[in-house]
């Protein structure tokens, strides 16, 4: 095994695990009174099925395109600096893709699904729609090609998505200060459950992934402040089953953000 890939392995085993157990001893918002096994039976069970995409689909495609290369870098470029230019262009893809989520109705009808969650933790940072994962793979598969990106400035990439994810998303309880001074440069808790609030105007706004220099750059950047009661989830709508999250998009159920 790569140790880029050992790394990402060590995220889900220790990371996420540190995450979930942080955010219950510290959570910023209460947890919903009802039960949350629904909820988390849905969020894992939507992971487990990307889990099983994976090495059948997602990882052919990313490391096909690798070596697919249409054109060969210079042996010079092969050193660190070129890595990080790599990391800010798929930093700047993941967030005009996330924005074209939003704003193209094909590919909201499988994004919606992540945001039906209607309250945030670790969890939801793995609940993706398999659809969703399969485009977002073969467009950044496009990507890498054209640009002759090597396999491991994928993979730190990844890693580096995943644990943002996985941080992002969760309801620990940082410092004020500590938070605004680390959002001026990563997407933070408070930054990304804007995102996730109830009201469009929001859930239309913080679409970055990594980097909140992106958010600033593109005018999405959204002048709401989280709060703990902040409601979760989509305007108009309510979560579903797992089985009828799997068919949403494919149903003739309208949308609740259809345009």
């Amino acid at each position: 095994m790569s140790p880029l890939l050992l790394i990402k392995f060590t995220i889900l085993l220790a990371w996420l695990p540190a995450l979930a157990t942080w955010e219950r001893l510290q959570p910023k918002a209460e947890r919903p009174a009802r039960s949350d096994g629904p909820r988390l039976l849905r969020n894992v069970g939507l992971w487990l099925g990307n889990t099983a995409m994976s090495p059948l689909l997602t990882v052919p495609i990313t490391a096909g395109a690798a070596g697919l290369a249409l054109w060969t870098r210079p042996e010079s470029t092969q050193a660190w600096p070129l890595w990080i230019v790599d990391l800010l262009v798929l930093d700047l893809w993941i967030y005009l893709w996330h924005r074209a989520n939003h704003e193209i109705g094909a590919l909201w009808r499988f994004h919606q699904v992540h945001h039906l969650d209607e309250f945030l933790d670790v969890s939801t940072g793995l609940r993706f729609h398999p659809g969703e994962v399969l485009l977002s793979a073969l467009v950044r598969g496009a990507l890498i090609a054209a640009l002759a990106m090597p396999l491991s400035s994928v993979l730190i990439y990844e890693v580096m998505v995943l644990a943002g994810a996985a941080f992002q998303h969760s309801n620990v309880r940082l410092a004020p200060r500590l938070e605004a001074a680390l959002r001026w440069v990563i997407v933070t808790p408070s930054h990304h459950w804007v995102h996730h609030h109830a009201v469009r105007r929001d859930t239309d706004s913080n679409y970055a992934t990594v980097l909140t220099l992106w958010d600033r750059l593109f005018a999405s950047l959204s002048p709401t402040q989280r709060t703990p009661d902040l409601p979760m989830g989509l305007e108009g709508a309510r979560d579903m089953g797992l089985l009828t999250l799997a068919a949403l998009p494919f149903s003739r159920r309208e949308s609740p953000r259809a345009r």
